[in-house]
């Protein structure tokens, strides 16, 4: 928040960056960054549950290791299925 004031009262004025101006004042407030806590104020869906999206552990190995491969993660040829999922988890 920006501060304007007179020699008498002073006004804080909200940035109009921030779109949940009350969002980003308690992420702030619990220690968080502020591009972090602006990133967050400013998206609409923060903080309802992700994606329909099945877990990994109902993907074959070749789903994970396709998803692996998209994202980059090195070494996939050899990982087993139970360390795709915690190198896709971890990544």
């Amino acid at each position: 928040m920006k501060t304007k004031s007179n020699h008498l009262n002073p006004i804080v004025m909200p940035d109009p960056r921030i779109k949940d101006q009350d969002k980003y004042e308690a992420l702030r407030e619990k220690g968080y960054s502020k591009e972090k806590s602006a990133r967050i104020a400013n998206t609409p869906d923060s903080g309802k549950k992700g994606g329909k999206s099945k877990k990994y552990e109902e993907w074959t190995k070749q789903e994970l290791y396709g998803q692996a491969k998209k994202v980059g993660i090195e070494g996939r040829s050899k990982m087993n299925k139970k360390e795709l999922i915690h190198s896709l988890r971890n990544n």
